[in-house]
């Protein structure tokens, strides 16, 4: 709403008060108006509202598998006495769950498997020399 005054060379000042005081009280009634409409409006929102809130527009994450490596146990210095056939361990990831399990398949298909919980695992290391070797590092 745009008020626009004009004043002639008779007005006097106490015509001029007058009318700004009449063209307030009309702007006054419009913005109460409008707030009016605008409570009404949001109550109508609210109560048409799902009582859930809504889903998000994108897919459904995937979950991730369980990923299972065949490796070798990499001999450090203190097994060197210890060396000897080379032994496969079965090293299974699982993201979702937080855990690392490695396992290795003794005679007699018996198995030996130790489990890490992420937040067991302190450090990964990805050697520069072997780009096919990790270096772990768990708590204690």
């Amino acid at each position: 709403v745009t008020c626009w005054g004009f004043q002639t060379a008779g007005q006097s000042g106490e015509q001029e008060l007058e009318s700004l005081v009449l063209k307030l009280s009309v702007l006054k009634d419009f913005l109460s108006s409008i707030e009016k409409k605008a409570l009404k409006a949001l109550q109508e929102m609210t109560s048409a509202a799902p009582a859930t809130p809504p889903q998000p527009l994108s897919r459904k994450a995937k979950s991730i598998p369980v990923q299972t490596f065949e490796v070798k146990l990499d001999i450090t210095l203190g097994d060197l006495t210890k060396i000897g056939k080379s032994q496969k361990y079965t090293l299974s990831v699982d993201v979702e769950g937080g855990k690392l399990v490695v396992l290795k398949k003794q005679k007699d298909s018996q198995e030996d498997w130790n489990t890490f919980t992420h937040d067991k695992i302190r450090q990964l290391i990805k050697s520069q020399r072997v780009q096919n070797k990790l270096g772990i590092v768990f708590e204690k």
